[in-house]
């Protein structure tokens, strides 16, 4: 059987819903985005027919990126009280639907889904990731996909190179550079995406930039040579582990539709 995994990054979608439905946090506004969430992921297994499925939640303690960088993804408003004590309803709705759900304590979503996707593809399987996160967009390739949802729109490696300019391989290194604001990731200073860009476009990695940093005019050479160390930071963060032993048989989720 050809697999053809969807994950989904499960608290992007229940948050981008929850956001959307009017009203003051509380019971009514969480209990509308259930039912619009659990709409929703029928509607992904419709549009995207998978052999598998997992949603894949974050752990709730630090992850190794907290002790990397004490600041990671500070400034972010957290979730809301009435929805986060509610998310074992997601999952039991979730489960109901055929679709089972899994965290593990410390590590991140996107980590998770990473390793999965990965080894998949690895095995000539197909991914679908389910997620408006552009993180996951470092994965793409002839096997894995990014779908936004909400836009109805397949990221690939082509989606990549016309929209960012860069190989999905470059990704780490462009995020590095500009950074990536969601996660309180600076990268360096007064480097946005496109000179990002235009720089890998001609020198193709970070380090073959550093490394030449010296030798490039005005403030760009300048901003690049003295926070240096701060763009290697930003590569360790934006780039996903994609090898945790997380011990799954693919078996157990299995999607059979009802």
């Amino acid at each position: 059987m050809n697999i053809r995994l969807l994950l989904i990054d499960a608290l992007n979608l229940i948050r981008r819903v929850y956001a959307a439905q009017p009203g003051d946090d509380g019971a009514g506004r969480v209990d509308d985005a259930l039912a619009t969430t659990v709409h929703s992921l029928q509607r992904a297994l419709r549009e995207c027919q998978p052999t598998h499925v997992i949603c894949v939640f974050d752990g709730h303690d630090r992850s190794w990126r907290h002790d990397l960088y004490p600041e990671y993804k500070a400034g972010r408003s957290p979730m809301p009280e009435a929805l986060y004590t509610q998310m074992d309803r997601f999952k039991d709705a979730f489960s109901e639907t055929g679709v089972l759900s899994i965290s593990f304590p410390g590590l991140e979503a996107d980590d998770i889904i990473a390793t999965l996707a990965v080894k998949v593809a690895a095995r000539n399987g197909t991914v679908i990731i389910l997620s408006t996160d552009k993180m996951f967009l470092q994965l793409v390739s002839d096997l894995v996909v990014v779908r936004d949802h909400f836009q109805k729109v397949t990221m690939d490696p082509a989606f990549v190179r016309e929209t960012l300019h860069v190989h999905p391989a470059q990704l780490v290194d462009l995020f590095a550079l500009a950074g990536y604001a969601t996660n309180n990731i600076s990268g360096v200073p007064n480097v946005g995406r496109k000179t990002a860009a235009k720089l890998l476009g001609d020198l193709g990695d970070l380090e073959t930039i550093l490394s030449v940093a010296y030798t490039i005019k005005g403030k760009l050479g300048e901003m690049l040579y003295k926070h240096a160390e701060e763009a290697r930071l930003s590569q360790s963060l934006v780039r996903l582990k994609d090898d945790l032993e997380l011990g799954l048989n693919l078996k157990t989720f299995r999607y059979m539709p009802s």
